[in-house]
């Protein structure tokens, strides 16, 4: 039955008012009413499938480079093949629309071994219909088979609710009623997600659900949050860090479950963190470019409200007994190492003596800890990329492994931070890595996932 416009708008508002709110809603509650894979295996041989696959990818010369996220995808593929589905892979490369999908859907065919053609232009967004070539191709296709749509950012319509408030919603509702009905009436009607870092508004992962009879989350994604990320709700130290200010959020709900002991902090929140506690203490810090308004528009500043939270966090956080270990130098932008900042100052990574901090807090931790505990760890020190600011970050990726040698379990939360660990230690020193930092968070933070809400909705229709 296609969705109406009004249904549509129903359908979004009810998304963004889920997403955009702390959530009462557990993430095995999440997990309890969405169906896993195995519900649809008995869909008839030759039934097409949309699959919300995570091809955000860059694969390399060879299987095993660049294409982590494609080979998390593998066992779900293969089921549907087994299975006789028509898989029909769509998602995205990067943020810019003219990103292609080329090389993901031949490093696709190589894991599965088989054929997986990648399908272009495939909308006509000025009519917004599915293009007859399309649907041809896959009325051609046998049992088992494997398509790649490309880049479904390069239509406007996939990024629709990216900045959409509830006002939007009636000039948007029927152009996204007219792409979702055109997928399920000449595309699939069966949809499954298997994109672990699927973690924005996309039309793809948490509007299109809305117009399939039967959903159902992929293997590796089920695996991940019935899993490590459960593990993770049960973290006592947190290592977070980072330039983003509104991961203060994040961090915040995670010690609001009241598991978490030690915070080690650097990047913008450990400044915010910093100032803070010197305020609670009678003393004060200076931010440094961070505070400076002339700098609002950058991702680093840190508004006098982001301060007023970071005390609040630090006041309850100290009444319940965690300790929050943070910064004591720092590296700044012309590379000399300082223990204040100027009103123009910059810091792009963590000093010696924090580094010396940390290793001592680390230790002290593993003593505390009779099993080793759980760690967390997302983020990065500094500007790691640049090699004049690589130091804080390379030489606490040392105290992983130390950590996971005395027993700890110890988990990272993808991103920048799985890139450090590729980049200065070997796979084996951590328990597991994720492939999707965002998504990790907001599974971690007080608000949904959202592609697991628009599942979750679409499942007890």
């Amino acid at each position: 039955m296609a969705l109406t416009p009004d249904a549509m708008r129903d359908w979004c508002a009810s998304l963004l008012a889920t997403v955009n709110n702390p959530s009462d809603t557990s993430l095995v509650e999440y997990l309890k009413a969405i169906p896993a894979l195995e519900s649809l295996e008995n869909l008839p041989s030759g039934t097409p499938v949309l699959v919300r696959g995570d091809v955000d990818a860059k694969p390399g010369d060879k299987i095993g480079k660049g294409d982590i996220r494609l080979r998390s995808m593998v066992e779900t593929l293969q089921f549907g093949r087994q299975h006789g589905w028509k898989q029909v892979i769509f998602g995205h490369i990067g943020r810019k629309p003219e990103g292609s999908l080329a090389a993901v859907a031949r490093r696709l065919g190589e894991l599965l071994e088989c054929d997986a053609p990648l399908v272009d232009d495939w909308l006509d967004e000025n009519t917004m219909t599915v293009r007859d070539t399309l649907t041809d191709q896959i009325g051609r296709s046998e049992p088992g088979s494997v398509l790649v749509l490309d880049n479904i950012r390069r239509y406007q319509i996939e990024r629709a609710l990216w900045d959409a408030t509830s006002d939007d919603l009636p000039k948007l509702s029927e152009p996204l009623a007219r792409f979702v009905n055109e997928l399920s009436q000449k595309v699939a009607r069966h949809y499954v997600n298997e994109s672990l870092s699927a973690g924005s508004l996309d039309t793809s992962s948490t509007v299109v659900p809305a117009g399939m009879e039967r959903v159902a989350l992929g293997q590796y994604v089920r695996q991940e949050f019935a899993g490590p990320m459960m593990r993770c709700l049960e973290t006592q130290l947190v290592v977070f860090s980072g330039l983003k200010i509104d991961k203060l959020d994040d961090l915040e709900a995670m010690i609001g479950r009241g598991k978490i002991r030690w915070v080690f902090s650097a990047g913008s929140l450990a400044m915010a963190l910093k100032k803070a506690a010197a305020e609670l203490d009678g003393a004060s810090f200076n931010l440094g470019v961070a505070e400076d308004p002339s700098h609002s528009d950058k991702p680093y500043y840190t508004p006098p409200e982001r301060i007023e939270q970071a005390k609040r966090m630090v006041r309850e956080g100290r009444d319940n007994g965690i300790e929050f270990v943070l910064p004591v130098d720092f590296i700044l932008a012309d590379g000399s190492e300082a223990e204040t900042l100027g009103p123009g100052d910059q810091q792009l990574d963590v000093g010696p003596k924090t580094s010396e901090l940390f290793e001592k807090k680390i230790g002290e931790f593993l003593n505390q800890q009779k099993f080793g505990g759980v760690v967390f760890h997302n983020g990065v020190f500094g500007m790691f990329e640049d090699p004049r600011f690589e130091k804080g970050t390379r030489r606490f990726v040392a105290q992983l492994r130390r950590l996971t040698e005395a027993g700890a379990e110890v988990y990272i939360g993808g991103g920048e931070g799985g890139k450090a660990l590729e980049q200065y230690g070997q796979p084996e020193w951590v328990t597991h890595v994720f492939t999707a930092g965002g998504t990790v968070l907001n599974a971690l933070g007080n608000k949904p996932v959202p592609y697991l809400a628009a599942l979750k909705a679409a499942a007890q229709r």
